[in-house]
C-alpha cells in the first residue's frame, strides 16, 4: 500500500484565504467563523491535532477522510499531530451512540494501535508530523486532576450535546465515565497546544469544549475544522467497524472493487465527494458524464489507484469482470472434496465461517451463493458434483461433493 498524495494547487500555498478554502473543499466547514483564516494569517506553522481512537483494527475510507486532509495541512507546511487515543479508547467515545459503549482493556487497545498504525502512517507524511499517546498525560492525571477537570463544564453543558439529549431524553442510560470522555478530548488539545483540531461533525461539542479547557489554561483557543461523515456501505449509516459497513484502506484491492460494486447508487455522489483526492471540478464532471455500474466502476478504479496504484486498479477490475461478468473461476480459488453436503459445515472447513452459527447467519444474511446464486435456506445442503461456494466477495472454493454422509 502507497499512499498517492495530491499536488497543492498553484496559487495556494501563500495565500491564507486560498489555504482556508482548499482545506475547506467538498463540505468541509470551520468554527468559529474566521477563525481558521486568522490561524493561517500567522507567520509560524500551525499545530492541527487529529485524535484517533483505536477501538478497531483497521483504518476505513471513513476515517481517511479527515487523514487526507490533515494531509493537506501538512503538503501546506503545518504540523500534523496525531493523537492516539489508548487511554479514551478505554473509556469510549459516546458520539453518535444510542447506547453506552463496550469498554475495551489497555492490552486490545495496544493490538488495535499495532494495527491501525501502518495505514495511518502511510497517509500521513513523515516530515511536518508529531504522533503521541494521550494516555502520556492522562495516565498520571490521578483523582485530583480529573476532578478538576470535571469542574470545567456543567452537566447542562453536557445534555447539550444531541446524542446525550436524545438518550436522556429516551430514558436511557449515560454512564460518568461517559461525560467525561468530552474532557478528556478536551485535555488533549491543551497537552499538545493545538491551534487547529480536525474531527468529524460529531466531534463539534468535543472540539469547542476543548476551547474552553484552553483558554482557562491561558491558551489561545483552537480552530476547528469539520470533516462530514462518510456512509457505510449500506448507504444508510455512518461507516464503522462495529456495523461492518466499512472498506478498508489497506483492504485487497478486488475486495474494494467488490464493495464499491455493491455500494447504493444513492451514494454515488458523497463517495465521489469524499473517497477521492480529484479536484472538485473534475468530481463534478464525474457525476455529471457517469451512472450507474459506469460511475461505480471508475469510482473503484480511483479509489484503489490511490492507495493501491493503476495496475492494482486494473488487475482488480479484471478480475470482477471475471468472476461476475463472464462467470469464471476466481484465479485464487480453493478447492475443497467432501463427503460432508452440508453447506454450514462446509463453509467452516473451508475457514470461510468462524463456527456453524456464523455460517447459518452468512447464509441467512444473503452472502453466501452457490454457482452464483444465492443461498436462503440456513440449513441447505449440496447434492453429489462440483460447486463453486462463495461467501462475500473474495472468498471461493471450488467444492466437490463425492457423497452425502
Amino acid at each position: 500500500m502507497a499512499y498517492h498524495v495530491p499536488p497543492v494547487p498553484p496559487g495556494v500555498a501563500d495565500d491564507p484565504q486560498a489555504q482556508a478554502a482548499y482545506l475547506l473543499e467538498d463540505g468541509f466547514s470551520a468554527a468559529p467563523e474566521g477563525a481558521l483564516v486568522d490561524k493561517l494569517r500567522r507567520s509560524e506553522p500551525l499545530r492541527v491535532k487529529f485524535g484517533v481512537d483505536p477501538t478497531a483494527p483497521v483504518v476505513t475510507w471513513g476515517w481517511s477522510v479527515p487523514l487526507r486532509r490533515l494531509r493537506r495541512f501538512q503538503e501546506l507546511g503545518h504540523t500534523a499531530v496525531l493523537v492516539i487515543g489508548d487511554f479514551t479508547a478505554q473509556v469510549g467515545d459516546p458520539s453518535g451512540r444510542s447506547a453506552t459503549r463496550v469498554r475495551l482493556s489497555r492490552a486490545q487497545v495496544d493490538d488495535y494501535v499495532q494495527s491501525c498504525m501502518a495505514s495511518l502512517l502511510e497517509i500521513l507524511s513523515p516530515e511536518h508530523l508529531e504522533v503521541r499517546r494521550n494516555s502520556e498525560w492522562l495516565d498520571s492525571l490521578g483523582m485530583a486532576g480529573a476532578l478538576e477537570l470535571t469542574t470545567q463544564a456543567t452537566v447542562a453543558q453536557l445534555l447539550e450535546r444531541d446524542d446525550f439529549s436524545k438518550r436522556f431524553s429516551a430514558h436511557e442510560p449515560i454512564s460518568l465515565i461517559e461525560f467525561m470522555y468530552p474532557l478528556l478530548q478536551g485535555q488533549d488539545s491543551v497537552a499538545v497546544q493545538a491551534d487547529v483540531e480536525l474531527g468529524g461533525t460529531d466531534q463539534y461539542f468535543n472540539c469547542m469544549l476543548a476551547r474552553t479547557l484552553q483558554q482557562r489554561a491561558g491558551q489561545q483557543p483552537q480552530a476547528l475544522v469539520c470533516a462530514p461523515l462518510l456512509v457505510g456501505t449500506d448507504g444508510t449509516k455512518k461507516m464503522s467497524q462495529s456495523i461492518g459497513n466499512y472498506i478498508g484502506v489497506a483492504e485487497d484491492p478486488k475486495n474494494i472493487f467488490g464493495k464499491v460494486m455493491s455500494l447504493p447508487d444513492e451514494a454515488m455522489p458523497e463517495y465521489v465527494r469524499l473517497a477521492l483526492d480529484l479536484r472538485p471540478s473534475d468530481k463534478d464532471a464525474m457525476l455529471a458524464e457517469s451512472s450507474g455500474v459506469v460511475l461505480k466502476r471508475r469510482l473503484a478504479r480511483e479509489m484503489i489507484a490511490m492507495f493501491h496504484g493503476a495496475e492494482a486498479a486494473a488487475d482488480a477490475e479484471a478480475e470482477f469482470n471475471r468472476v461476475f461478468v463472464h462467470r469464471e473461476a476466481p484465479a485464487d480459488m480453493e478447492y475443497h472434496v467432501t463427503m460432508d453436503n452440508y453447506v454450514p459445515r462446509i463453509l467452516v472447513d473451508l475457514g470461510f465461517a468462524s463456527s456453524l452459527s456464523d455460517a447459518r447467519r452468512g447464509i441467512t444474511g444473503g452472502g453466501v451463493r452457490v454457482d452464483g446464486a444465492a443461498l436462503t435456506e440456513e440449513h441447505a445442503t449440496l447434492g453429489v458434483g462440483t460447486w463453486i461456494l462463495q461467501r462475500g466477495w473474495r472468498r471461493f472454493a471450488r467444492v466437490t461433493v463425492t457423497r452425502p454422509r
